[in-house]
């Protein structure tokens, strides 16, 4: 089993940044792969962002590309996903999840997920 808590949500103004983080529990962090996404009202979740378990790869989606970061400590059992220049749009829940298999964009591949942190940007 693998606990998953993310924090760093809040409110903030178009154009501002925030550091979102994920701490991970259970199972040996660097084994995995590791993804946010996120789910804004009415819409399905869609991916964010994705690290592989050494941190070496990376992959975004064009929506994020160029603002947003993912990162990891392994030694910290932490994932990061900092977010600048946040426009509007990016309000949504964002949600850590990992992947004992591999990683990459489908929800579907991720076997443990956390509970959500929301991030809202006012105009």
């Amino acid at each position: 089993q693998v606990q998953l808590v993310e924090s760093g949500g809040g409110l903030v103004q178009a154009g501002g940044s925030l550091r979102l983080s994920c701490a991970a529990s259970g199972r040996t962090f660097s084994n995995y792969g590791m993804g946010w996404f996120r789910q804004a009202p009415g819409k399905e979740r869609e991916f964010v962002a994705a690290i592989n378990w050494s941190g070496g790869s990376t992959y975004y989606a064009d929506s994020v590309k160029g603002r947003f970061t993912i990162s990891r400590d392994n030694a910290k059992n932490t994932v990061y996903l900092q977010m600048n220049s946040l426009k509007p749009e990016d309000t949504a829940v964002y949600y850590c999840a990992a992947d004992m298999t591999g990683w990459g964009m489908i929800p579907m591949r991720y076997n443990y997920w956390g509970q959500g942190t929301q991030v809202t940007v006012s105009s």
